[in-house]
């Protein structure tokens, strides 16, 4: 007989966030590549997040809690609304400022990762931090891609879809721990 170690309920949250926006980045920043790679980019992030869900389920109910004993829902709403700001007011100005909506990817993976990073130091989660830092580095690839002359499709596999597999590895790590 197998036994299942369950996960706490904000492990599961987290990694259900973490899949469904992995999920989000794979298919949202897919769509530029050749065919019939966007069919195949999008086919293959269905069946991970599809395989990553059944995992997910398979560790039973969550246990009551958020996951760890630092949790603070003031902390985690400052960090959520600076990266709201952050996201709106960025892509405002690269979109309609400098017209350069090509790397609008890159700074969502900057501003996300960014996140990461602050709540993996607020709640002391090494995991997150790893996730914020990846991610930061591939927004931060993406704009480095467009001063080199790279095009959009380029810049929204490095910094979008990669994205998406860096959510679906930390969603994984958390799974299989």
């Amino acid at each position: 007989m197998i036994t299942v170690t369950r996960i706490s309920a904000g492990e599961a949250i987290g990694s259900l966030i973490a899949i469904v926006f992995g999920l989000v980045f794979v298919f949202v920043n897919s769509g530029g590549l050749a065919a019939p790679w966007p069919l195949v980019v999008r086919i293959a992030g269905a069946v991970v997040a599809a395989v990553l869900l059944v995992l997910l389920l398979r560790r039973g109910k969550p246990e009551g809690g958020a996951g760890t004993t630092f949790f603070d829902r003031n902390r985690f709403w400052v960090i959520v609304a600076a990266e709201v700001v952050a996201l709106f007011a960025g892509l405002y100005v690269i979109n309609g400022v400098l017209g350069h909506g090509e790397v609008g990817v890159a700074w969502i993976a900057v501003v996300v990762g960014v996140h990461f990073v602050a709540m993996g130091w607020a709640f002391r989660l090494g995991r997150f931090r790893t996730l914020g830092w990846t991610q930061t580095a591939l927004g931060v690839a993406g704009f480095a891609l467009r001063a080199s002359g790279a095009g959009a499709a380029v810049i929204g596999l490095v910094s979008g879809v990669l994205s998406g597999v860096a959510l679906f590895a930390a969603a994984l790590y958390t799974l299989r721990r």
